[in-house]
């Protein structure tokens, strides 16, 4: 019998801590709360729940996901590190993806822009197209003010402020991506725009 592709999934960019678990092609469990900027605090116990509900260690994983921002500072190096971590030990498979994808997975739109608040009228946005339960990114992860960004974007869209990832679409979708070697991965933080650039120097 071949043997079952075990996936461990992780993001902790935004207020919501995410962790999933997928074997094969199905998701076994997951976890979404809401956190009061304690993700640190609350992973690993969350983590090992999770794990021990289907009967698997960290050892077992043949793969970990990890949404690597952009997003909450802190929070992003949170779930990078702990990827980082599960992967060199265990000498496992990390794959990266974008934290705004996750996101976006979460509506059944056909037009995407997730959104995470920067604050001061900036957000961390995206596009993406969706059809037949399939991502596209339309528009590469930007910092950058939210009216001149929506300002250029055709009606209807649906924008995303908060949603559970859909991990499975993600998946199907090819948005991850293998990390090589796994000391190089970073969070991807982001910088300010050009546009916005010029914006505040009006």
């Amino acid at each position: 019998m071949k043997p079952s592709f075990k996936r461990l999934a992780i993001d902790t960019a935004t207020d919501h801590l995410y962790l999933s678990v997928i074997i094969d092609d199905q998701e076994k469990g997951n976890v979404w709360v809401i956190g009061n900027q304690d993700h640190s605090v609350r992973i690993m116990p969350l983590m090992e729940e999770l794990l021990q509900a289907e009967g698997l260690k960290l050892q077992d994983l043949d793969e970990v996901i990890v949404g690597v921002g952009p997003g909450s500072y802190t929070g992003v190096r949170i779930g990078v590190s702990i990827a980082k971590m599960i992967g060199y030990l265990n000498s496992c498979q990390v794959s990266k993806v974008s934290s705004l994808a996750l996101l976006a997975s979460s509506s059944q739109a056909e037009r995407i822009v997730p959104f995470l608040d920067a604050r001061r009228g900036n957000a961390f946005l995206a596009t993406f197209h969706q059809q037949n339960h399939l991502l596209q990114r339309i528009q590469p992860d930007v910092l950058e003010n939210v009216e001149h960004y929506l300002s250029q974007l055709k009606s209807p869209i649906d924008i995303v402020k908060v949603g559970k990832p859909d991990i499975l679409k993600v998946l199907r979708s090819g948005l991850t991506e293998v990390v090589e070697n796994v000391h190089e991965l970073v969070p991807e933080y982001l910088q300010i725009t050009e546009a916005e650039r010029h914006l505040r120097a009006q």
